[in-house]
């Protein structure tokens, strides 16, 4: 009976060897981060190009968040919200000035957050990579301007200004950073 099992072990052992996936060999660090900031790097690159396989680098449900509180979108979404740019041939052209990259041990997620020159001045953003083994997807985005802490109160006031002149309302402490319940009750009303 021993053999038996000891040949169905090696069996099974077999089995997963041989369905693991294709990035079992894992790049060491510093090879795997320039892959993914020569991935990134490139994703920029064809926004500034109004390159076609910028939106290819989403994955179909990657979430793109942009600076605007209404940008929220799904790689489709924003897609349709970027095609006149695209088609125009005249979108957004961001570098990085500075980019920290994480990732999981078997380096099928990464992580990382970037320092980037942008039209609108520095901007801050982070990202979620997906390793697909063939490449990378962009699975979350997100861009934000970068405020100094100096400047915020202004910035807050001018926030909640605008956000009066168009809704009428303020939030419920009279400027933008109002809680969330604050947030919850605007939107239901």
């Amino acid at each position: 009976m021993r053999s038996l099992a000891t040949t169905f072990a090696a069996a099974a052992a077999t089995a997963v060897l041989a369905a693991a996936p294709a990035y079992a060999q894992l790049p060491d660090a510093a090879e795997f981060t320039r892959q993914v900031n020569a991935f990134v790097d490139g994703w920029h690159d064809d926004a500034a190009h109004t390159r076609p396989a910028y939106f290819d680098k989403i994955a179909p449900n990657g979430v793109y968040i942009g600076t605007d509180k209404t940008e929220v979108w799904t790689r489709d979404q924003f897609k349709a919200w970027a095609r006149p740019y695209f088609d125009a041939k005249k979108a957004w052209a961001f570098t990085a000035q500075k980019r920290n990259v994480y990732f999981s041990s078997d380096r099928r997620y990464v992580w990382f957050d970037e320092q980037l020159n942008t039209q609108m001045g520095t901007c801050q953003a982070s990202g979620v990579l997906r390793n697909t083994g063939k490449g990378f997807l962009i699975e979350h985005y997100q861009l934000s301007l970068a405020v100094p802490n100096a400047l915020v109160d202004g910035f807050a006031k001018a926030i909640a200004e605008f956000e009066k002149d168009r809704t009428g309302k303020t939030s419920e402490n009279g400027n933008s950073r109002g809680n969330a319940a604050a947030g919850a009750k605007a939107r239901a009303e």
